[in-house]
């Protein structure tokens, strides 16, 4: 099944913009890799400057296989200035239940 990273990160005040440009602009340090299934950033409707980035992988060992690349290291050095914190929670999907198709 499938494994997940789960991300957060509080931005600096004022940088937000700044941060979803240059995470866009490098997001294909993630997307390239072959075991990557894709990646998703999210803003905080409840916590100022707070973002969520999900990505989903093939299986862990692979992931972590990215994780200490020089790719992501480059990767996160680019996001690395206007985060004040961050934190990161693993799991691996035990179900899926996919929604309807809008009409």
């Amino acid at each position: 099944m499938t494994f997940r990273v789960f991300l957060r990160m509080q931005i600096r005040p004022g940088l937000e913009r700044d941060f979803e440009r240059t995470w866009l602009d490098v997001g294909h340090a993630v997307t390239s890799h072959p075991a990557n299934l894709g990646q998703w950033l999210a803003r905080s409707g409840e916590e100022e400057g707070v973002y969520f980035v999900i990505s989903d992988w093939l299986d862990e060992p692979r992931f972590r296989e990215f994780e200490r690349s020089p790719a992501h290291r480059e990767h996160r050095a680019k996001l690395h200035p206007y985060r004040s914190s961050g934190s990161m929670i693993t799991m691996r999907l035990v179900h899926a239940l996919p929604g309807q198709e809008p009409s």
